[in-house]
C-alpha cells in the first residue's frame, strides 16, 4: 500500500515548509544564532504545518552538527526523525486530547527529569494542546516555566485562547495561516509533475477551493482523484462531480440569462442544475461567488483583476469582463445582496429549489424592489439602454425650420430641440436600404446560390437584425448587440464575428443561430446557415450601427452607406454618434 500524498511529501527541513516564511525565517535565525527558547507554542488552522514543524524543530535542535536549520541527514537522530521516520526516544509526541489528564501531565513532569538518551535535548511536542485539562495544564505550568536545561517544550493547538494564560505567557508564539492559493496551486503542480500524473485544465484549482488554504487537506484531495483518475488523467467533469462543484457552463449561462433579463433562460438553468444532481444550496454558493468575481473585474482595471482572480485563466477573465460590463455595476451589487440573503434562507429550508428560483425572480425584476439598491439597478438599465440601442423615433416630426436668422434671441423651448432630432431620416434610409437590399437579391433559389451576396448592405441591416432578435429572445440580443457584428457572408452561411470564447460558446449553448437564422430571413429575405467565430479586433464599446461597417473593409456599394458613414471612410475616421444631452 502506497503512503498517501500528505505523508509522502511532509516535509523535513524548513526550506521544504511552504507559505509560512514569516514562522521559519525566524526559527531558523534563531538556531542559526542558538538563541533558542525552552517552550514553543505553533498555532493556526489544522493543516497548515504545525506538527511538521514541530518535527523539524526537534530534528534541527538534535543533529550531530547543529543547532541547525539545515539538518545534515547523515546522523542518527537525522536519520531517526526524518519525513515517516521510526522516531527517537528523546522526541515524544503526545495527544492532550487522550493524555489531557492529571495523572498523565504529573507522569510527563517526573520523566522530564531525566536526561536524555542520545540526543542534545529531550523535546516532548504536545498536539492539539487546547484540550489540556485545566488541572493537567496546571500540574505542567512549574516544568513548563522552570525546565531543566535538556528539556524543550512544543505545544501545537487550533485554538490557543484556550490554553491557559500562565502557559501561553511562557511560550514563545508563532501563529500559522491557511497557505495563499497561488503558492498552494504552484506546489501541487509540482506534486503532479513528481507523480507523473496527468491533470485537466482547471483541476488544480478546484482541489485549492476545495482545500480553503490546508496543505493537507489539499494532499487529501488530490490523491483522491489521482487514485481514481482514468487512463487519460484526472479529467475536469469527474473533478467538478467529485468535489460537488457548480461545472462553469451552468454559471456561465446563468450569468448570461441574468445579464439579457431573459427569464425563461435563468429558469432552464436552474432545472438543468437541478437534474443533473447539483445541490441547489452549493450552486447559490457558487453563484454567489461568480457575481463577487464579477463586481472585482468590473472595479478593477483589465490589467488588474489577475491580481486578486490568479487562478482564473486569461480566456475566463476575458469572458467575465464582457459578463460584468453587460450587467452593471450597480445590478451586481443588488444580486448578489439577493443572493447572499437568499443563501442564509436556504439553511435547513425543506425546499431548497423553490428559494433558488425565488432569488432568480427577485434578481430580474428590479422593479419590484423599492429600496435604493432597485433604483440604483433601474436608473444603471436605462443608462445601458441609451447606450446600446437606437432611442426609438418621435411619432411626429417638426415643420422645418425657416432659413432666414431672426433678429432678436429667443428661448428655445424643448420641442423645437427634440424636433432636430435624425431620427425621422435614419429611419428613412434604413427603410431604403432593406428595400434597396430586397431589391437586389435575386428572384430564385437557384440564382440565390450562384449570385453573391452584397456584405456591406447585409451589414447595413444589422443593427434591424439585431432589434428583431430582441423581440424573439433577449439572452441572444445581449450577446449580439454587445459584442458582435457581420464577418463575411457567401452563396451558403453567414458568419458572425464575436468578441471573445466565452460569449461564443453561451451564443453555441443557447442554441441562439436558430434564432439569428430566422430574423435574417424576415429582415433580410434570406436564408442562411450562421457560423460564429471569435474576432477580438471587435469593439465591445461601440454600438451595431458603428460596428455596421468595418473601418479595414471598403464597402462594394457605396451608394448604401449614409453621409457620415461614407464621409468617414473616405477620410479614413470613425462615426461617433452623438447623444442628445436634453
Amino acid at each position: 500500500m502506497s503512503l498517501a500524498l500528505y505523508r509522502k511529501y511532509r516535509p523535513s527541513v524548513f526550506a521544504d515548509v511552504i507559505g509560512q516564511d514569516h514562522v521559519t525565517v525566524p526559527l531558523s535565525n534563531a538556531l542559526t544564532s542558538g538563541k533558542t527558547h525552552h517552550a514553543y507554542l505553533f498555532s493556526g488552522p489544522r493543516g497548515c504545518g504545525k506538527t511538521s514543524s514541530a518535527r523539524i524543530m526537534a530534528r534541527s535542535l538534535n543533529c550531530e552538527k547543529g543547532p541547525t536549520p539545515t539538518p545534515c541527514g547523515l546522523c542518527q537522530s537525522c536519520k531517526d526523525l526524518v519525513a515517516n521516520g521510526p522516531g527517537s526516544l528523546d522526541v515524544i509526541e503526545l495527544d492532550a486530547a487522550t493524555h489531557g489528564l492529571v495523572d498523565d501531565a504529573r507522569d510527563l513532569r517526573d520523566k522530564a527529569f531525566f536526561a536524555p538518551v542520545h540526543s542534545r535535548y529531550k523535546i516532548y511536542i504536545i498536539d492539539e494542546a487546547h484540550q489540556l485539562g485545566p488541572g493537567a495544564a496546571n500540574a505542567l505550568l512549574k516544568v513548563v516555566e522552570e525546565p531543566p536545561p535538556h528539556v524543550i517544550f512544543i505545544f501545537a493547538t487550533t485554538e490557543p485562547e484556550k490554553l491557559i494564560s500562565t502557559i501561553r505567557s511562557r511560550t514563545h508564539h508563532y501563529p500559522f495561516r491557511l497557505v495563499p492559493p497561488g503558492i498552494l496551486a504552484e506546489h501541487l503542480e509540482k506534486i503532479c509533475k513528481e507523480e507523473g500524473a496527468t491533470v485537466a485544465k482547471g483541476v488544480i484549482p478546484l482541489v485549492v477551493r476545495a482545500s480553503g488554504g490546508s496543505v493537507r487537506d489539499a494532499l487529501s484531495v488530490l490523491g483522491q482523484l489521482l487514485a481514481g483518475a482514468g487512463p487519460d488523467g484526472v479529467s475536469y467533469e469527474i473533478a467538478i462531480q467529485l468535489l460537488g462543484f457548480t461545472d462553469g457552463a451552468l454559471l456561465d449561462d446563468a450569468v448570461d440569462a441574468l445579464a439579457a433579463r431573459d427569464g425563461a433562460t435563468l429558469f432552464k438553468t436552474v432545472d438543468r442544475v437541478i437534474e443533473s444532481g447539483h445541490d441547489p444550496r452549493r450552486f447559490a454558493g457558487d453563484f454567489l461567488e461568480r457575481l463577487r468575481d464579477l463586481m472585482i473585474v468590473d472595479a478593477l482595471a483589465a490589467t488588474n483583476a489577475n491580481s486578486i482572480l490568479r487562478e482564473l485563466p486569461d480566456d475566463q477573465l476575458e469572458r467575465m469582463r464582457t459578463q460584468a460590463a453587460n450587467i452593471g455595476a450597480a445590478n451586481l451589487s443588488r444580486c448578489a445582496d439577493i443572493a447572499a440573503e437568499g443563501l442564509t434562507q436556504m439553511r435547513g429550508a425543506t425546499a431548497p429549489r423553490l428559494i433558488l428560483e425565488l432569488i432568480c425572480g427577485r434578481m430580474l425584476l428590479p422593479g419590484g424592489d423599492n429600496t435604493e439598491a432597485g433604483m440604483l439597478s433601474r436608473i444603471e438599465r436605462l443608462e445601458r439602454v441609451e447606450n446600446i440601442t437606437t432611442v426609438a423615433t418621435p411619432a411626429t416630426p417638426a415643420p422645418a425650420k425657416a432659413t432666414a436668422p431672426t433678429p432678436t434671441k429667443t428661448v428655445a423651448d424643448p420641442a423645437p430641440k427634440a424636433a432636430a432630432k435624425p431620427e425621422p431620416v435614419v429611419l428613412a434610409e434604413k427603410e431604403a436600404a432593406v428595400e434597396d437590399f430586397k431589391e437586389a437579391l435575386p428572384k430564385s433559389s437557384k440564382a440565390a446560390s450562384s449570385q453573391p451576396i452584397d456584405i456591406a448592405g447585409l451589414r447595413r441591416l444589422w443593427p434591424d437584425v439585431i432589434e428583431n432578435v430582441k423581440k424573439r429572445r433577449r439572452l441572444t440580443w445581449s450577446l449580439l448587440s454587445a459584442s458582435a457584428q457581420i464577418v463575411a457572408v457567401d452563396e451558403n452561411l453567414i458568419t458572425i464575428g464575436i468578441v471573445n470564447a466565452g460569449a461564443r460558446d453561451s451564443f453555441v449553448r443557447s442554441e441562439s443561430e436558430e434564432i439569428l437564422r430566422q430574423a435574417f430571413i424576415e429582415i433580410v429575405g434570406i436564408d442562411r446557415k450562421i457560423e460564429v467565430v471569435v474576432d477580438a479586433s471587435i469593439d465591445m464599446t461601440s454600438t451595431p450601427e458603428a460596428r455596421a461597417v468595418r473601418k479595414d473593409e471598403a464597402p462594394s456599394d457605396k451608394n448604401l452607406l449614409s453621409g457620415a458613414a461614407l464621409l468617414a471612410a473616405e477620410l479614413g475616421g470613425t462615426v461617433i454618434r452623438e447623444k442628445n444631452k436634453d
